[in-house]
């Protein structure tokens, strides 16, 4: 066994861009031209792989192809320890049926393959998925055999990795409340990953629901809510997202703000769609400057004239503090409001008035 492929497969569990590399590796091994690990929870999908099948696993995830047919239910069925040819438990003629078969790959010359599909306790589902030319015929058992005695290593690491992330999540919300923030990290869906103790502690705003979702007892402010999770989780460029809420039995405001996460599109584990965190409207005095730059993802002098304004200041005397021109101010202002989610000064004013860390249930 290569000792020295086996190393890539648990580097891959903290170094994600080598999965690629050791895809690849699988592929050769299994007398394929690469392969692809695909990753699924619910609805939520992602993938990653060697160059060769790139195009085809990404369109199969783009759409939804994974939902079509028998064979990825029937293959999950077989609860096999190990590498299955599609031909050791469909019949030839069902295949030319399987729409994964019949419209994507044989179209494009591709017209067998081979998975190993995992079931994880973290209930994600992973699949390793090889598939090679029509004119190759169907894959041997023996290439099946030589991926089985790696399977056990690839399925180690699939389960760290999905560990890993679930860990990362919560460190995401605890990090947040030792500067008093209260949060949570959610998926794409809008699935809770992670909370930490000050948010849990906001019954009064807070609704919790089954299947690990969570809810603003303000209705308003939770429609806003829906719409700003749907955002996080979409392609492309989403800002950050910040509205009032209303503390229904305690009677006070809070501010919510909706951070969505950007990592690695290469890291198919990665299922942190964005941040959910509160702030409780307290007494309008400026947030510290690193507060503000954090939440909002600000320039230095973009977090400095937001707490400047946030004090009072206008934009005027902002510039003759600062020893700037007007027209700079005003360019810093603007970034200030695209990246609060603003249209005003005035709401910039009022969000960040309302921003103070709250103290941690255990401090002292």
């Amino acid at each position: 066994m290569d000792s020295e492929l086996i190393d890539k497969i648990y580097e891959s569990c903290f170094a994600p861009q080598v999965w690629p590399e050791v895809l690849d590796q699988v592929g050769r091994i299994g007398d394929a031209p690469g392969a692809s690990l695909f990753f699924s929870r619910g609805g939520d999908q992602r993938c990653v792989t060697s160059p060769e099948p790139r195009e085809r696993a990404e369109r199969i995830v783009r759409e939804g192809w994974l939902a079509r047919g028998t064979i990825i239910p029937r293959l999950f069925a077989q609860r096999h320890a190990g590498f299955l040819v599609d031909v050791d438990f469909f019949a030839p003629e069902e295949l030319e049926q399987e729409p994964i078969y019949r419209d994507l790959w044989r179209p494009q010359g591709v017209g067998w393959g081979m998975a190993s599909a995992i079931t994880l306790p973290t209930g994600d589902n992973a699949m390793f998925v090889l598939s090679r030319p029509t004119e190759l015929g169907p894959f041997g058992r023996a290439a099946a055999g030589r991926l089985d005695a790696l399977r056990p290593h690839l399925a180690r690491s699939v389960l760290i990795s999905a560990r890993l992330h679930l860990e990362r999540a919560r460190v995401v919300a605890e990090a947040l409340a030792l500067i008093g923030i209260p949060a949570l990290v959610f998926e794409a869906r809008g699935k809770v990953l992670a909370t930490n103790a000050l948010i849990e502690a906001i019954g009064s705003a807070v609704r919790w629901r089954a299947f690990d979702r969570v809810a603003l007892k303000d209705k308003a402010a939770d429609a806003l809510l829906r719409e700003a999770i749907a955002a996080a989780g979409a392609e492309g460029p989403t800002g950050i997202r910040s509205f009032p809420v209303h503390d229904i039995d305690a009677e006070h405001i809070m501010v919510a703000h909706v951070i969505p996460v950007r990592l690695s599109a290469r890291d198919v584990f990665v299922r942190a769609s964005g941040v959910l965190a509160l702030t409780p409207v307290t007494a309008p005095e400026a947030p510290p400057v690193e507060l503000v730059q954090s939440l909002f993802d600000l320039t230095p002098a973009e977090a400095r004239i937001a707490r400047q304004l946030a004090r009072g200041q206008t934009v005027e005397a902002i510039a003759t503090d600062s020893g700037v021109s007007v027209t700079t101010v005003r360019t810093h202002v603007r970034g200030v409001l695209e990246k609060t989610g603003c249209h005003r000064q005035g709401e910039v004013v009022a969000l960040l008035s309302g921003i103070a860390p709250t103290r941690r249930p255990d401090a002292i």
